[in-house]
């Protein structure tokens, strides 16, 4: 991120500030799209953005990268190099507020006005596209981390019913692995780790402690519900096919696995909804949905979104606002989630249009009392969260360590961070 923010400075001064202007791009208009949506499902929900640009004659040009990473790396260094992508992936968690911050991208501000986005957007989602009051990022849709999916072959072969506690979760464990299956689905990613002990660790210590964990307190990391957290954490561990069995399997893998009927459950953000879809499963006909048990949605919501490099050429910024109302638009938003596996941005989106899951989870964001300002794990500092997920995954894969060696490392890190 250092890295990237140096390179986007040092374009920023060498830019003069653009006139904002809320013309629609003329037909023929050029976008370069840096993302790094490329699994099956995120590819189709991508392309949902891609053909509504191009319908219009306008062109696009696709970037991909195969990370998060990545994608930061590619703007980076095209940026250093005096020719900036017009439009960039990112998510807009606390990090993102240093790109309006530091003058290093453009605002949408004419086109959130003329969309009237404040009268549609959920005000959780308002709060982290802006910036002092005013709009830089095209949010796409809503992420929710907190998810439990479950094959409906197994679980109706088994007789068992979507598990709503830990207990139930073990029990079905028990039961799918004695018949022959794979209990829990799990990639080789160790962020894949983190996401699950995120889960956990809400469940174990609360909000209160969840929060105080993530806002930086090094002594909440020695709560003893962190060591129960890992506890449970370990006892997970053990459902899942060992390390080397894992190994080049992404989430995708996993989710195929239960869509398949080969694995029981997988505990993995809605990414993998899109992903079941785009394989030809169906919610309730071939995959069960809820939220992992003791889990509150509002702490693993994650907005996807679009940014907009500054650029000294009126017809880009031009295009870049064209784009930005392209993303919104109710069609697109809808057909998107679909594919996506998201929920829409938009708080008019008639919720029948959605599936079963979708629907579930837009009506936890809507009952609970405020998503405002609460605590994601995405507030943990980037470098701290790196080092955070390794020592995770490592205490994950490797059962001679501890549930105390690890909860001593991580409060050394979080002590240093």
């Amino acid at each position: 991120m250092k890295l990237l923010l140096k390179g986007l400075c040092l374009a920023a001064t060498m830019m003069a500030s653009n006139a904002q202007n809320a013309a629609l791009a003329a037909p023929g208009i050029t976008v370069d799209v840096v993302h790094y949506w490329v699994s099956k499902s995120e590819s189709a929900a991508l392309d949902v953005y891609r053909q509504a640009w191009t319908r219009t004659g306008n062109h696009w040009v696709d970037l991909p990268a195969d990370s998060e990473a990545a994608v930061k790396r590619i703007v980076s260094d095209r940026i250093a190099n005096g020719y900036s992508p017009a439009v960039m992936q990112w998510n807009v968690d606390e990090g993102a507020r240093e790109l309006p911050e530091m003058g290093i991208v453009n605002d949408i501000e004419p086109v959130a006005r003329e969309e009237h986005w404040r009268d549609l957007l959920p005000g959780f989602v308002l709060e982290r596209i802006s910036y002092q009051g005013t709009v830089y990022f095209a949010p796409s849709d809503i992420h929710v981390e907190n998810w439990l999916w479950t094959s409906r072959e197994i679980f109706d072969e088994l007789g068992l019913a979507t598990p709503e506690t830990w207990d139930d979760i073990f029990a079905a464990a028990d039961r799918i692995e004695a018949a022959g299956y794979l209990p829990i689905a799990l990639g080789a990613s160790p962020w894949e780790i983190a996401l699950l002990f995120h889960n956990i660790m809400y469940y174990a210590m609360g909000a209160e402690g969840y929060s105080r964990v993530f806002n930086g307190d090094a002594e909440a990391v020695l709560d003893p519900r962190m060591l129960d957290a890992l506890d449970l954490l370990r006892r997970v561990s053990r459902y899942v096919a060992p390390s080397a069995a894992r190994e080049g399997k992404t989430w995708a893998d996993a989710t195929a696995m239960v869509g398949r009927g080969e694995a029981g459950m997988q505990f993995m953000g809605d990414w993998a909804k899109g992903e079941l879809v785009s394989l030809g499963y169906t919610a309730d006909r071939d995959f069960g949905c809820n939220l992992t048990p003791g889990t509150a949605i509002s702490h693993f919501t994650v907005i996807d979104a679009f940014a907009f490099p500054l650029t000294t050429h009126e017809s880009e910024t031009q295009a870049q606002q064209a784009f930005a109302r392209m993303v919104l638009a109710p069609d697109n938003q809808l057909a998107f989630s679909r594919l996506k596996g998201s929920l829409p941005v938009r708080t008019d989106v008639d919720p029948k249009r959605l599936d079963h899951c979708g629907q579930l989870g837009l009506q936890r964001l809507l009952n609970e009392d405020t998503v405002d300002g609460v605590v994601h794990s995405r507030a943990m500092p980037s470098h701290v969260a790196v080092v955070w997920i390794d020592i995770l995954a490592d205490f994950f894969d490797d059962d001679t360590i501890s549930s105390q060696t690890a909860q001593q490392r991580l409060h050394q890190l979080a002590s240093e961070g």
